[in-house]
């Protein structure tokens, strides 16, 4: 039996936290993933996007199936807890801009 801690979903940001925060962005082609700790085995977790808080934290948005049934959720994890770990780089740059080709639109014909 594993003594490692499943992790906790960070909480909304609320304007009480300061300046809303950095988000970052990946082709939805190229997205780097971790790995999230969860009903005894470590999931592959996309990550959607990274969040750089003004408090100097960071919260890693991700797709995850939790339960190992194909049941796909997406879950905010603040970085670094021991219920994550590094899954796979990118072998893209990151943006902070609004492009829809980055979220998966394909071309019409």
């Amino acid at each position: 039996m594993s003594t490692i801690p499943e992790p906790e979903q960070a909480r909304p940001w609320r304007p009480e936290d300061g300046p809303r925060p950095e988000v970052w962005t990946w082709p939805n082609v190229d997205r780097p993933s971790l790995e999230v700790w969860s009903a005894g085995a470590w999931r592959s977790a996309p990550v959607m996007a990274r969040q750089n808080w003004v408090d100097g934290s960071v919260r890693y948005q991700v797709e995850v199936d939790l339960r190992g049934d194909t049941a796909v959720t997406i879950h905010t994890y603040k970085w670094p807890q021991p219920g994550l770990r590094k899954g796979h780089a990118s072998g893209s740059e990151p943006s902070r801009t609004v492009d829809n080709r980055r979220h998966g639109e394909t071309r019409r014909a």
